[in-house]
């Protein structure tokens, strides 16, 4: 058989360039479409984890562990002390990179011109920095030096809204254990900026000692953050840390934090897949138009293999390799443009015209389009699959043909 295969191989590749123009316009066809799947995908990749990156930043981290009923009411009454034991050794082995501990706890910010609810964050910054969970950029003054630090960061749109700025003193209003109204002033000496304005205004950051102290709750924590560098792969290891935290605390992944995000992760690969099909269904109705032509230019050559003992299989085969051949061409041809397309954005696409709409959808002003590996894949499973079905009518139709019939056409 090894023969008749080479031989069969020869003559599709000719028969598909009999008709050059054709061949061509099908194989740009196809090219363009490999290219807007790959590069639709890209986009929609690049939002996903855009999306996902900001509400992690929020959240932040990647899986999270509270005291049993901090989640329902967030004050420092369901604190919990700083991890040891099981719990300790747990977050220092592989796969988790980092883990932070910090009161967080809702309060109330007042400058000498307006008052506005935030959330306070008490963080010590040396583990906030290998989480990554320290603002982005500081564009007025510095970050906090320590978890003894006596000054308050706060973002640009807050201080804004407060009319206040860099040196100015605020006052910080929380509740105690004892349902009391803690306040104290503080110094600014820092303005950070987000990527989303609304974190801006939502988050305030002073040393988590200072915070603990003036609530009073001696050591303990509201919550601890860790991340492992890999929000897709959380469900594999986060259930060690929640059998080393045992049945007093809650660790929950960023999947059951943030419900949207995860709902919108699960349905990002679905859609990528239906786009892929869609596209390439359009582009198949072209696929059985050229392979139908060349069926019906030569239905004598056709006839005569068949008389002179060429089996209906090998004809179908032939057929097949033409398609096949016209598809890798169109899949190298469209993976060169995704490449060459992508790579050059993946440093960025303004789309601050319409950011504050893409804010609503927890994007940035940036959108980074990611060139996954895994897109290009599927849409080559895609192409080849869908290909060769939609080949297997003409084929089949050619197979059937009666070789008497088919040797006097004209």
């Amino acid at each position: 058989m090894a023969v008749p295969l080479r031989v069969i191989g020869t003559l599709a590749w000719r028969n598909l360039w009999r008709n050059h123009r054709r061949t061509l316009i099908m194989l740009l066809a196809i090219a363009i479409g490999v290219w807007a799947m790959i590069f639709m995908s890209a986009l929609m990749r690049g939002m996903t984890d855009e999306m996902i990156d900001n509400g992690l930043h929020n959240l932040p981290g990647e899986v999270q562990i509270h005291a049993l009923r901090y989640r329902a009411d967030p004050s420092v009454v369901n604190s919990m002390a700083l991890p040891s034991g099981a719990l300790a050794k747990a977050l220092q082995q592989a796969p988790v990179q980092a883990w932070s501990a910090r009161v967080r706890v809702p309060a109330v910010i007042a400058s000498e011109r307006d008052s506005r609810g935030v959330t306070l964050l008490g963080v010590d910054p040396a583990t906030e920095a290998l989480l990554g969970a320290w603002p982005e950029e500081i564009v007025q003054g510095r970050f906090l030096q320590d978890e003894h630090d006596r000054g308050l960061v706060i973002g640009m749109k807050l201080a804004q809204k407060l009319q206040t700025g860099l040196g100015k003193r605020v006052v910080l209003m929380s509740q105690d254990p004892g349902n009391d109204v803690a306040d104290w002033g503080m110094r600014v000496v820092g303005i950070y900026r987000a990527r989303l304005e609304s974190t801006e205004e939502q988050f305030v950051y002073a040393g988590r000692s200072l915070v603990q102290q003036k609530l009073g709750i001696g050591a303990q924590v509201s919550e601890i953050a860790v991340t492992a560098r890999d929000y897709r792969g959380v469900p594999l290891w986060y259930p060690q840390l929640a059998s080393a935290a045992g049945e007093t605390l809650e660790v929950m992944p960023w999947t059951e934090l943030d419900s949207f995000l995860a709902t919108y992760l699960s349905v990002q690969d679905g859609f990528s897949l239906i786009f892929m099909v869609v596209v390439f269904l359009v582009l198949s109705f072209g696929l059985v138009n050229t392979l139908a032509m060349a069926v019906f230019e030569r239905v004598r050559e056709i006839g005569l293999m068949q008389a002179l003992g060429m089996p209906p299989t090998m004809i179908i085969g032939q057929l097949l390799l033409e398609s096949l051949y016209l598809l890798l061409l169109g899949l190298a041809l469209g993976n060169l443009l995704a490449l060459l397309s992508i790579k050059p954005l993946e440093s960025g696409i303004d789309i601050s015209s319409v950011a504050q709409g893409m804010e609503m959808m927890g994007m940035g002003s940036i959108l980074y389009p990611v060139l996954s590996v895994q897109d290009m894949l599927m849409s080559t499973a895609v192409v080849i699959v869908l290909g060769l079905l939609a080949s297997l009518l003409p084929a089949w139709r050619a197979a059937r043909l009666d070789p008497v019939r088919a040797l006097n056409t004209i």
